[in-house]
Formats: structure tokens, sequence, C-alpha cells
């Protein structure tokens, strides 16, 4: 190895966990703003009226949700290495039910415009109920090793549940979880098994390239930061959604 390719290796040494909350929490943020905001201003007469506009701003939005599909991998393979690392499993559920519960109201208007939608659940339920399935896992397989197909009962019981009470990404979130702790030996396999398992949603499979890369240091210490992220700018873009899209579509007018 040469010395500038050993200057090179020691400049780049992986992907901090906090880089990768932080990669999760900008497209999460890009993803809910189109969701809103966006497109919202793509409705309006103006925009709508202008066939210019209309294209423009319906790109941004798909644009915008196409770049939303990164976010949700990464947090469930965060979700993975912090059951792998937490001393308490059962805190960790704990903040997680709370959280979820916080950002149910903000979720609902936000997204479902609605302060009650029964119908849907945030993405803290889903992150729950994995967790609840690696916890599952592990009580089956502290047991030996040949009872490791024993865990498709948890998976099955948790992807049951998403998908009874319609968790965001549902079942299939729950399973992604799944994949992504029985694959934890190997990094790359890992990432392909958690491709595979999100390619029904294109291009979330994208996110796998800054995983892999993922040094396993903590990076820096802001984990409330993003437990409180979720519904505060879910709750941000609310009252962006409600009353600085009318005034931009009152500006257009005059």
């Amino acid at each position: 190895m040469t010395s500038e390719n050993r200057t090179l290796q020691k400049q780049f040494s992986g992907i901090s966990g906090s880089t990768l909350k932080l990669i999760a929490v900008i497209t999460m943020l890009i993803d809910h703003t189109g969701a809103t905001v966006i497109r919202s201003i793509s409705r309006l007469p103006a925009v709508t009226a202008d066939p210019t506009l209309r294209n423009t701003w319906q790109a941004i939005y798909s644009i915008s949700r196409d770049i939303g599909r990164l976010a949700f991998p990464i947090f469930c393979f965060l979700l993975v290495e912090g059951f792998l690392h937490t001393r308490s499993p059962r805190k960790y559920a704990d903040r997680l039910f709370l959280f979820a519960l916080i950002s149910e109201i903000p979720f609902d208007i936000a997204l479902k415009g609605s302060w009650f939608y029964p119908d849907k659940q945030n993405v803290y339920f889903t992150l729950l109920i994995g967790l609840l399935v690696l916890i599952g896992i592990r009580a089956i397989t502290n047991y030996g090793t040949r009872n490791l197909l024993l865990s498709v009962i948890p998976i099955a019981a948790g992807m049951l549940l998403a998908w009874w009470i319609d968790t965001d990404y549902n079942y299939k979130g729950v399973f992604l979880i799944a994949v992504l702790y029985l694959m934890r030996d190997s990094r790359l396999y890992q990432c392909i098994g958690g491709a595979a398992a999100i390619s029904w949603e294109l291009p979330a499979p994208l996110a796998f390239l800054p995983i892999y890369f993922y040094n396993g240091k903590r990076g820096m210490p802001l984990k409330y930061f993003f437990y409180w992220f979720y519904p505060v700018h879910l709750m941000l873009l609310y009252v962006i959604n409600t009353w600085g899209v009318p005034l931009m579509e009152h500006m257009i007018s005059v």
C-alpha cells in the first residue's frame, strides 16, 4: 500500500452511527416535506393552471419522495445495532413506545390530515414491534442454535401485528428488521439481504451503500435529538402546510 493510499485510508475511517442517523433524518425531512408542503403547493390553482409550474412542482414532489426512501432502511439498521449494544432492551422498548405515543398526533395531522386517524400508525410503532421481534428471536436462540427455525414464530407474530394495526411500512418493515438481525454476522450479506427485503420500494436499497461503510462507532452523542426530531419536524411541517402554503397562494394570486 502506497503512502497516498494509507493517507486516504486514515482520512476515511468509515461512517459513524450519528452520521448514518443524520443521513436518515435529512432524507426523512425531505420526504415528509414533499408529502406535505410540496404536495400542497403543487395543487395550488395558480400552479395547476400553468403547465410548466405544474410539471416542475410535480417533479420536485417525486424526487423528494424518492430521496425519502433511503431513511427507513437506515433506521432499521440502527435499531438492530442499538439492540445488539443496549444494556437494557426493555428500556429501549419503553423509549420507543413513549415516542410512538408522542408522535401519533403529529403523524396524523401532518401526513393524514386529521387529529385522530386510527387506520394508520407512525413508524415508531413499526420499530417497536421490530425490536420486540428481536427480543423474541434472542430468547429462542439462547436455548441453542437448533431452535433457530423457531425464530419464525416471533417474526410471523410481529409481521401480523404490524399488518393488523397498519403501522408505517407495515409487516414489510418488521420483516426487514428481522432480516438485518439474522444476517448481522456479515455486513456484506446483511446489506444484500436488506436490499432484497426492501426492493419492493425503489430506490430504498440504495440506503445500504452508506450502511455498508458503518464503522461501528457511535459518533456524536445526540440520542434524544433523533428521538424528538420525528414528532417535532412533523408538527413544524403541519404549521407550514396549514398557514404558510395558503399565505403563499394569497401572494401568488395578488
